[in-house]
């Protein structure tokens, strides 16, 4: 049976990326990738994680 993911997209702050990652990753989800905001100014991360946990 193939795992089934959900995902989600945040937004980084540079002074608190660490702590924000942390939090995400203590909470199941694992970091895809992180690329530019729309404002090239900011990051956004893409995040997944197993359906259901």
């Amino acid at each position: 049976m193939a795992t089934t993911w959900e995902y989600a997209t945040i937004p980084l702050l540079i002074h608190n990326t660490k702590a924000v990652l942390d939090q995400w990753g203590a909470d199941g989800w694992e970091l895809v990738q992180v690329v530019p905001g729309p404002d090239s100014a900011n990051l956004v991360a893409y995040l997944k994680r197993p359906s259901g946990a």
